[in-house]
């Protein structure tokens, strides 16, 4: 028996970056209050599911990132899948298949951007049409990035990511962007261990313009700690002709550059790959609100 069948629905678990990320007071619950611009790339893992005959909620893995995963409960497709199955006391299962096309643990979102489509997917394979804030609720409980992952739009997102507020800056949606990874996996638990606990104040980003003066990423300094090769992605990355924007994204190690045009993406996308031909990259464009 083929692993999905004709009735397959397909989503799209887009990768998040971070524009910019303040970290704020820690709260009573022992989370820091988070201030972030959150943007999506038009590109990401998929994610494919068919109805199972029993309740079980198998997943199956390929794609270049695949072998780091495993398909266990552990795994956040699984997880997610089990959370909705309990809050609508669904006796249906599904066969899952995860393409992992981005790198693990890079602070673009993959397992976060994967649960939100399998809640996503869910939602329409077992007709449940539960509206997007329910969703987001179920997704709060997987991790803090679940929930903007569930509508995949800009948005400003605070406290330890429930208050999500679309946003809509000029000139963003469209903007050509690279994404670089050095291959080294940077623990986010780690990164705030190593984070001085300075509040340096709130984020604006009313336009593109404030979010390349003013905003920042308070993480940054802690994960070069950890992982010092991240500060030579930067540097490589704000160093290439017609870049914007240079910055770490979330925990790392990913980072990302914004370009005025396709073309000078595409130049630096094969300057970096023939100086770092070990990093992974991704050339893609900022998707619309």
């Amino acid at each position: 028996m083929p692993l999905l069948d004709a009735a397959t629905l397909t989503e799209t678990a887009y990768a998040k970056v971070n524009l910019a990320l303040h970290v704020r007071e820690r709260r009573a619950d022992g989370y820091h209050a988070l201030e972030s611009l959150f943007v999506f790339a038009t590109d990401g893992d998929r994610l494919s599911g068919c109805l199972d005959v029993g309740n079980e909620i198998s997943l199956t893995l390929d794609g270049p990132f695949g072998a780091a995963l495993g398909a266990g409960a552990d795994n956040l497709v699984v997880n997610a899948a089990k959370k909705l199955q309990e809050h609508l006391g669904e006796k249906r299962g599904a066969r899952l298949k995860l393409t992992k096309n981005l790198p693990v643990a890079s602070g673009i979102g993959g397992g976060s951007a994967d649960a939100a489509a399998a809640l996503r997917l869910l939602n329409r394979l077992w007709d449940a049409r539960l509206p997007r804030a329910e969703l987001e609720r179920i997704g709060l409980e997987l991790g803090s990035d679940v929930p903007a992952c569930v509508s995949s739009v800009t948005q400003m997102v605070r406290g330890r990511g429930e208050v999500l507020e679309p946003c809509h800056i000029d000139g963003l949606s469209g903007i050509p962007m690279l994404l670089v990874n050095p291959g080294v996996g940077v623990s986010t638990a780690s990164v705030f261990s190593r984070w001085d606990r300075v509040d340096r104040g709130p984020l604006t980003a009313s336009t593109l313009e404030d979010l390349i003066v003013d905003a920042r990423n308070d993480l940054e300094e802690a994960a070069i700690g950890a992982a010092p090769v991240i500060a030579d992605v930067i540097a490589l990355l704000r160093e290439q002709p017609g870049v914007r924007l240079a910055r770490m994204s979330g925990s790392g190690a990913t980072c990302f550059a914004l370009f005025d045009t396709l073309d000078s993406r595409a130049a630096a996308a094969r300057h970096i790959a023939a100086r770092q031909p070990g990093w992974w990259s991704l050339e893609t464009e900022i998707g619309g609100a």
